[in-house]
């Protein structure tokens, strides 16, 4: 009778192995370089994309009448698509260690900005009037939120 063997060990080595390689023989990743502070964030990216959003829709009243602002062409879209992502992407950035100003409570409203300018992202690509439209309002609930306990003089 031959005595059993288990092939545990064998497995294991693969296993291992394969998740070295995964993750590039354990060598570190590059470190993070961040260009600019908060305020020049918010001045350069998230304000300008946040304005390209929330200004994409709108019924304005006026004596002339009534416009019905909305982006129609291909390039209108992609316009606010473009800067959807960029201010989902800026919940990000505002995440990275040299930016969060403290733990808790900058990291939740930042994955709030995230996950609100997702929602404009999807609308935007789904080409959604009234989604971008309702999402609007919830972005300023967000950045005024973050503002009145970060920034309350912006």
């Amino acid at each position: 009778m031959k005595p059993r063997t288990s092939r545990l060990p064998a497995g294991l080595t693969i296993l291992v192995a394969a998740g070295l390689a995964a993750v590039g023989c354990g060598q570190a990743p590059p470190p993070y370089k961040p260009v600019a502070d908060v305020k020049q964030l918010m001045q350069g990216i998230v304000d300008p994309s946040a304005d390209v959003v929330w200004e994409s829709v709108a019924t304005i009243f006026t004596k002339e009448g009534v416009e019905d602002r909305r982006p129609r062409t291909a390039d209108e879209w992609a316009n606010v698509r473009n800067h959807a992502m960029m201010l989902t992407e800026a919940g990000n950035l505002l995440m990275m260690p040299s930016r969060a100003k403290d733990g808790y409570e900058w990291m939740k409203m930042a994955q709030e900005l995230v996950d609100t300018s997702a929602v404009a992202l999807r609308a935007a690509e789904a080409k959604n009037v009234e989604g971008l439209y309702d999402v609007g309002g919830k972005i300023d609930e967000v950045c005024e939120k973050c503002h009145k306990k970060y920034w309350p003089n912006y």
